[in-house]
């Protein structure tokens, strides 16, 4: 796929990226390569590959769901300026 400078003045103004008019027939030349190189990769078959997620098969480490920590609200809840009933005391702020 071939670019000319007015389509590439265009992307430009869209990508809101100020390209000086000299250097628009360079970075037409870029982004035709670019484009060519994708389309080459429309052309490899990859039915048959199965997607991953990473290039190395790795298993995520697993650790038991085990309460650890915690029974201590009341020292938590001392923290706050007013609590009531295991909460802390907030004013309201919807209507």
């Amino acid at each position: 796929m071939s670019l000319d400078k007015a389509t590439v003045a265009k992307i430009a103004h869209l990508a809101r990226i100020k390209v000086p008019d000299g250097e628009l027939e360079s970075l037409a030349g870029e982004l035709s390569q670019i484009l060519t190189f994708v389309e080459q990769l429309n052309e490899v078959d990859t039915k048959d590959v199965p997607p991953m997620t990473s290039v190395a098969a790795q298993k995520l480490r697993r650790r038991k769901d085990a309460v650890t920590d915690g029974g201590y609200a009341a020292q938590v809840l001392s923290n706050g300026p007013e609590t009531a009933e295991s909460f802390y005391v907030v004013p309201k702020v919807v209507e």
